[in-house]
């Protein structure tokens, strides 16, 4: 049998151990508590940082464009707009025998401004602000059209909704995006863009006829990755979709509150 003072002091030993053994619990437990607040810390740190990163870029990307539109209005626009009186005055020349080759030189420099200051619009930031969402949209088609690139077909569903400007300008960069790449590779005949408005989100839609493409040997170039890019930044759902003879297709997702 043990004496009294022997079970005292395994009764301490215990009590010790068990002080120690909480102490250590809720030491790990603080520990673990930090380690996994600094973890987080450090992911929101990166994603603001990434995010601040993304930001400045489409900053930049936007103001480069709007510098360019400048450019085209300014310049290049005041240009043609001086050859197009220059050759109106030798239009006017009677006796002259070049005069039908003049008037065709006239009506080509007249669709060169137009399409200059067309093109101008669109990349232009501020106009896109002022314009909204739809009707840039549609400029962007007609010019298309205009220029026999493609027929273009627009659908407008649901009553228009107030988007975040710097978002709407996102939004009309990925289509534009999607419109140069279909241009440039697609061999289409036919652009289709149905934009559908619902009571919490905004739907794109746009689907070319052309040639198409495998999607998996293409989807690290520039264009993809700039269109997929911007749509994470607001957040929207984008997909992209294409096989080769069956077209090109994209569905934007953004939700509007």
């Amino acid at each position: 049998m043990l004496e009294k003072s022997e079970i005292i002091l395994i009764v301490y030993i215990i009590a010790i151990l068990l002080i120690i053994a909480i102490f250590v619990i809720i030491f790990f437990y603080v520990f673990q508590r930090r380690k996994n607040k600094m973890i987080i810390e450090r992911i929101e740190q990166k994603r603001r940082f990434e995010k601040e990163i993304a930001n400045a870029q489409i900053e930049i990307q936007e103001e480069t464009l709007k510098n360019v539109s400048w450019e085209l209005h300014d310049n290049i626009g005041q240009l043609l707009s001086v050859a197009n009186m220059q050759l109106n005055m030798l239009a006017l020349i009677k006796d002259l025998h070049i005069k039908p080759q003049l008037i065709e030189a006239k009506e080509t420099v007249s669709n060169a401004l137009q399409e200059v200051r067309t093109l101008s619009r669109t990349l232009n930031t501020d106009i896109i602000k002022n314009e909204g969402l739809i009707h840039i949209i549609e400029i962007e088609l007609e010019r298309i059209k205009r220029l026999k690139f493609a027929d273009t077909h627009i659908e407008v569903i649901g009553e228009e909704k107030t988007i975040k400007k710097e978002d709407a300008i996102i939004i009309f960069r990925i289509i534009q995006e999607f419109l140069t790449n279909s241009l440039k590779h697609s061999k289409a005949k036919n652009i289709y863009t149905k934009i559908i408005f619902e009571s919490d989100c905004l739907q794109v839609k746009i689907t070319d006829d052309g040639v198409g493409f495998d999607i998996r040997n293409t989807s690290n170039t520039s264009g993809l990755v700039n269109m997929s890019s911007r749509a994470r930044f607001i957040n929207a759902e984008y997909e992209l979709q294409s096989a080769e003879k069956e077209g090109t297709s994209l569905d934007l997702k953004y939700k509007i509150f």
